[in-house]
């Protein structure tokens, strides 16, 4: 009787454990992480930018609103916002005081889906079915219906009322002690509100340093800034994977990016040039999914020091 019984209930406790630890400890343990990245041109002073992703904001998350707040102590010379910063249509509020600290600086933003449409519940095994059909969002999957309409009118109106530099499909530009940082931004692509014809070119001439913003990193928009020759790729969306295996990784990426830049620093080539490309694992997650597991919920500080 032992034997029978000891192995399966066994496994179901190690399962339970596991999903305690994810949805009661990981989801709420808070990194930053700090990255060099060698992109700038040589002679210009380093640069400490912080890029927050993927809040997915919910009315009551204290603990998740005192710690953006608390990262204006870090001091960056800007801040990149790379979208879905809401999970609740209630949640806009909420979101302006967590970032209001950080919107005393200069800073950028794009929008991702959850933006504009409220979560729905859904399996999560369809991300594997998507990851092996090849069909992510709206890229290949029929059109959403029934969809909530988040306030995102409110949320980019709080933007600019800061001064943070609305990126949709257009270029904006910083000035941080007197060098200007050109930026180029693309609405997202998992819904294919992305034009890039509006933003080709490649970095704008006479700018000190430029980067490229997005908030899902599909490949057809990787290629297109390094074709264009951007130096830096910033992109959030795929929350790291979310439910990882320890010792091996992410299973899926909720886009067509491979599971191994499914956050962090890595390369990306296209037509023979080579861009950095940084993916954050972002700091929240679905309403309808409040776990994690092996992928702390975090926000980078980037040190883009002076190419070798």
């Amino acid at each position: 009787m032992r034997a029978r019984y000891g192995v399966p209930l066994g496994i179901t406790a190690v399962g339970a454990a596991g999903l305690a630890y994810a949805a009661g400890f990981e989801v709420r343990s808070f990194r930053l992480r700090r990255v060099t990245v060698p992109v700038l041109p040589q002679g210009m002073r380093p640069m400490r930018v912080l890029q927050v992703s993927d809040i997915h904001m919910v009315g009551g998350q204290r603990k998740k609103q005192r710690w953006l707040q608390s990262l204006a102590g870090l001091r960056p010379d800007f801040v990149i916002n790379t979208g879905d910063n809401l999970s609740d249509p209630e949640g806009v509020p909420e979101t302006l005081d967590a970032l209001g600290p950080l919107m005393r600086f200069p800073g950028a933003y794009v929008f991702g889906s959850n933006d504009y449409y409220g979560p729905k519940l859904r399996n999560p095994a369809r991300y594997l079915l998507e990851k092996t059909s090849g069909r992510h969002g709206l890229n290949g999957n029929a059109p959403a219906v029934s969809a909530i309409h988040n306030p995102w009118e409110e949320l980019r109106d709080g933007f600019d009322s800061a001064g943070w530099v609305n990126l949709t499909n257009t270029r904006g530009s910083l000035k941080i002690d007197g060098m200007e940082i050109a930026l180029t931004g693309l609405d997202d692509p998992h819904i294919k509100r992305d034009r890039y014809e509006q933003v080709a070119g490649g970095p704008a001439e006479g700018a000190d340093f430029s980067l490229a913003v997005v908030h899902a990193p599909y490949l057809r928009v990787l290629d297109a800034f390094t074709a264009d020759r951007y130096p830096l790729i910033l992109a959030g969306h795929t929350h790291g994977g979310q439910l990882c295996i320890p010792f091996y990784g992410a299973l899926v990426t909720n886009c067509d990016i491979d599971t191994r830049r499914v956050k962090g620093l890595s390369a990306h080539e296209a037509e023979g040039h080579r861009s950095y490309l940084h993916v954050s694992a972002g700091c929240g997650t679905n309403r309808y999914t409040p776990v994690r597991f092996a992928c702390p919920p975090e926000a980078t500080l980037l040190t883009l020091v002076a190419r070798d």
